[in-house]
């Protein structure tokens, strides 16, 4: 029997009318559950997490707060098998690359937990320290960073419907602002059975959770001053919201994590004999299979000196090969499908307009050989590695294919032509640089800084250390400039922001001081 998802707003679980959204079982096709958001009142949700969950957490301290997320992440961890299940079912995720998500979002969650615990019975924050504003040292300025009295609005991409959910809610629940989270629909199986679970558990203020399966409806319309608008998707939708008249208007803030065409650069000093060079091998053949490559972190274009680029094709076109393809229940399988037909089809055609201008050197979006059976109606795409001829301009730079697919691209050596290259990209999330020499390490990282939000740095003394480049951790900035959408989330204290208004307040300095909790 197909499953009815269910919302959950002004705190209690509802069901839209009319016609349903179907999701489906990406590894065979079939329905596993449908739901909708038609006739629900979404003013009187807002209204109710505004007007009910907004005080109740914002009169926690910090560190209520962040007793608050290490409940969510403890009752979600007691079902992670279950959530595990569901993440292969709705989203053919192999059992590693929904490890990757659910314990993404359980960590994250009791990251921000233990950092409640650190900022203490404060409920809002200083920022910096007192300035004397006169020659009299009696009157002075000093900033702080209280919580917007509004609804945090999160609107997550497919691919992550457990840690998109978890590490957007952990930042916004910290700072003080209740959430209403909306997932993509064709994978929202994960996420709605985490509401259930969170909601049984009763481990959150009433009206700090809402959720809205299915399709957005009116939502945004209704959005205010006070409230935050978080979107991660692509920079074609980030776009049509960052654009829109009441947000434009009244200032809502919007913070948008869209396409992202990734870098992984390999140094001019790394033999093929070396551990940095096993390193970059692992790295971005890890980024091409896991989650089926549907990873907003992963590599997309892979530089190799023009001297190493024989030998760096063989050693990717064998670390990948080694992840068998198919159904994502079996053990031997790394490579599941991607999560919806419509993906199914966008990855082809971009691999056959890429193919238009490179070479195809591994696969040409067929599935391939596939493990297991039944799997006919499946949406799979066999790994993919084109080449290009040099770094200048291409399609490479500008088309992100959202699969198991990658370019590789011979450059000269130099940090220059690499850095010229990769900013191509206009904007990414995360560019990785292996190298042992420290003088091209300082020219790529500086080269590179302004047009990333992250920079992952490989040699032969991290190697054993190094969870990757498409590892998102809770204590860094994940965002990017330009192209990815030019926003910031979490980086530990530093994700808070969004969520808060941030006051300068002038007076005398006994009192001024006192109140922002320094005497």
């Amino acid at each position: 029997m197909t499953k009815t998802l269910q919302s959950y707003l002004s705190g209690q679980f509802v069901s839209g009318s009319g016609r349903a959204s179907q999701l489906h079982d990406p590894t065979r096709g079939g329905v596993v559950a449908e739901t909708s958001t038609a006739g629900l009142d979404l003013a009187g949700a807002l209204a109710y997490a505004r007007s009910v969950g907004g005080p109740a957490v914002r009169e926690l301290t910090f560190a209520q707060r962040g007793e608050v997320l290490s409940a969510m992440a403890s009752a979600l961890h007691e079902h992670r098998d279950e959530l595990l299940d569901l993440a292969r079912l709705n989203g053919g995720n192999c059992r590693s690359d929904a490890k990757f998500d659910i314990d993404g979002a359980t960590g994250t969650l009791a990251f921000y937990g233990k950092l409640g615990q650190s900022l203490g019975d404060r409920t809002f924050l200083a920022d910096g320290d007192s300035v004397q504003l006169a020659r009299n040292p009696r009157y002075i300025g000093q900033h702080i960073r209280v919580p917007r009295h509004g609804v945090a609005v999160h609107i997550n991409a497919f691919n992550f419907p457990a840690w998109g959910f978890g590490e957007k809610a952990a930042v916004a629940l910290l700072a003080g602002m209740p959430v209403l989270c909306k997932p993509a629909t064709s994978t929202a199986l994960v996420t709605a059975r985490m509401f259930e679970i969170l909601v049984a558990a009763d481990v959150a203020p009433a009206g700090t959770l809402s959720l809205l399966c299915g399709s957005a409806g009116d939502l945004l319309d209704h959005l205010g001053p006070q409230d935050a608008l978080a979107f991660t998707g692509s920079s074609d939708t980030g776009a049509m919201i960052r654009g829109r008249d009441n947000l434009v208007r009244l200032g809502v803030p919007v913070n948008v994590e869209a396409d992202s065409l990734n870098s992984a650069v390999l140094g001019p000093d790394v033999d093929d004999d070396s551990d940095t060079f096993d390193m970059f091998v692992r790295e971005v053949a890890r980024d091409m299979v896991q989650k089926s490559g549907q990873k907003c972190t992963a590599v997309r274009r892979v530089y190799v000196p023009r001297d190493s680029l024989e030998s760096a094709r063989e050693a990717l076109i064998a670390e990948v090969q080694r992840s068998a393809v198919g159904d994502p229940a079996l053990k031997q399988v790394r490579v599941g499908p991607v999560a919806t037909a419509q993906q199914l089809r966008d990855v082809r055609a971009g691999i056959d307009k890429l193919a238009g201008t490179y070479r195809l050197v591994m696969g040409d979006g067929s599935p391939g050989k596939l493990e297991g059976e039944g799997l006919e109606n499946g949406y799979f795409v066999g790994p993919t590695l084109l080449e290009a001829d040099g770094p200048g301009p291409g399609l490479a730079h500008e088309l992100e294919v959202f699969g198991p697919v990658q370019t590789l691209i011979p450059y000269d050596g130099s940090a220059a032509e690499a850095v010229d290259s990769v900013a191509r990209g206009t904007g990414s999330l995360v560019s990785s640089v292996y190298t042992d020499d420290k003088t091209f390490a300082k020219d790529m990282i500086l080269g590179l800084a302004p047009y990333n939000g992250r920079l992952h740095l490989g040699g032969k003394k991290v190697a054993d250390h190094s969870p990757g480049p498409g590892t998102v951790l809770p204590q860094m900035v994940h965002g990017g400039p330009g192209r990815a959408g030019g926003g910031e989330e979490l980086g530990g204290v530093r994700g808070l922001s969004f969520y808060m208004q941030r006051t300068a307040v002038q007076g005398l300095n006994a009192l001024v001081e006192r109140i922002a909790g320094l005497k």
